[in-house]
């Protein structure tokens, strides 16, 4: 038996029984998710299918574009897309429990797919935006994907140094990106510009339009597979309509950020609940009691009884907290985005975020223990969990995440109004 053989799979009992809407064939969208269920049994039809040979993609780095299309086309970037747009009208607990068992798969699919997550709730909580809500919606409803291409490297962290500047009734970009997750499963790539008044310009344009180059070059220990490498933009044309407008100034709290942040809680609680489902079956199916051990079976060794107990419980624990703190923007968004509904949400998604990096971390960390001296054969992949984890936790540092809990604890002191909170 191969790593191929892994069954990555949620575990028994993570959604609801699947009677019907299986998931469409490649390029083919289904209809639109008239609810919430509807969308739960699409999943649970597909995600075995994504799970399948998860580890080998991850060693032979075989982007998963078909599956990319798979989930788009099944509707489930639409969880969060009202009822009155054909949408199923879900709330953030449905949609970051799907996100969990979505990452429990595969955590790289699961990044990649986070700019459809974000526009939607940016959408949802702009003003005076039908026009661009009525556009979108359909397009995602359509089985459509948005990447991203926004990050730059160098310079001040967020510093910005592309640029759009108007030419003859339409603009044109320069500039070079990093981090464009998911751009290259995207059909529309989104990204930010300074204008000649060195005001941040938000657009998206399609991702075959000449001038843009995606480039498969993202060089991590883990999610190797974000397809979160370089876009360069060369007299990129953009047109009119395909300006966006930033409904959020940096100096008030909104609703998109924690989603952001909490999107990375759900990608680790899904690691460290793939990390037990891989432990599980390797002391099953492969380990062997050390020699000194009084049990014939590995599955009869207290200790390695004890690993896998440990391993359950940071990921049953990390996924508790990350629906609670989801449970937390939902009642932000009851409150109708309340200064301090938004304050809690912020705070509970920073202790979530914590905690589920640390439960990811040491899950893809005990796993070793339930596996002996095999366990780190290159074949099985064992380490890609830490390696995801360890990556995923990489993009906020959560020091700050625990420290800002501290001072809202200590001094009342509310989190910054910045991208990470």
């Amino acid at each position: 038996m191969t790593h191929t053989d892994f069954p990555s799979a949620p575990a028994a009992g993570a959604l609801p029984s699947a009677t019907a809407a299986h998931p469409a064939p490649p390029g083919q969208a289904l209809p639109p998710a008239g609810d919430v269920a509807t969308l739960l049994r699409r999943a649970q039809a597909l995600l075995p299918e994504i799970g399948h040979e998860a580890a080998r993609r991850e060693q032979q780095r075989e982007l998963p574009y078909a599956l990319a299309r798979r989930i788009a086309d099944a509707g489930l970037l639409t969880f969060r897309i009202p009822k009155a747009y054909g949408g199923p009208g879900g709330s953030m607990r449905d949609t970051i429990r799907f996100l969990i068992d979505l990452a429990a798969v595969d955590s790289n699919i699961t990044q990649a797919l986070r700019p459809n997550f974000g526009l939607i709730e940016a959408l949802l909580a702009g003003q005076d935006n039908e026009a661009e809500r009525q556009l979108w919606f359909g397009r995602l409803l359509a089985g459509q994907i948005v990447g991203n291409g926004g990050v730059e490297r160098g310079g001040k962290h967020g510093e910005i140094r592309a640029t759009i500047v108007r030419r003859d009734g339409h603009y044109v970009v320069n500039g070079t990106k990093f981090y464009s997750t998911g751009a290259l499963y995207a059909d529309w790539v989104s990204s930010i510009a300074l204008n000649e008044d060195g005001k941040e310009t938000h657009f998206v344009v399609p991702r075959g339009r000449a001038g843009m180059e995606l480039v498969d070059d993202f060089d991590a220990i883990g999610q190797r597979l974000t397809a979160s490498g370089t876009t360069r933009f060369t007299d990129l044309r953009v047109e009119p309509e395909e300006l966006r407008t930033s409904y959020f100034p940096r100096d008030r709290r909104n609703p998109v950020t924690p989603l952001f942040q909490l999107f990375l809680a759900a990608a680790e609680a899904g690691i460290a609940r793939n990390a037990l489902n891989d432990a599980v079956w390797f002391a099953r199916h492969k380990a062997r009691p050390i020699k000194h051990s009084s049990a014939e079976r590995s599955v009869d060794d207290p200790y390695i009884q004890e690993t896998i107990g440990q391993i359950a419980a940071l990921a049953f624990a990390a996924e508790a907290a990350t629906l609670r703190a989801a449970d937390a923007i939902d009642a932000a968004w009851a409150d109708r985005l309340g200064d301090a509904a938004l304050t809690e949400a912020s705070i509970a998604v920073a202790q979530a975020q914590y905690f589920a990096v640390d439960a990811a971390l040491k899950s893809g960390e005990l796993a070793f223990d339930a596996g002996g001296a095999s366990s780190c054969d290159r074949q099985y992949n064992l380490d890609r969990h830490w390696r995801n984890a360890r990556t995923v936790a990489n993009h906020n540092p959560r020091q700050w995440k625990a420290a800002a809990v501290g001072a809202w604890l200590l001094k009342d002191q509310p989190p910054p109004t910045t991208g990470l909170f």
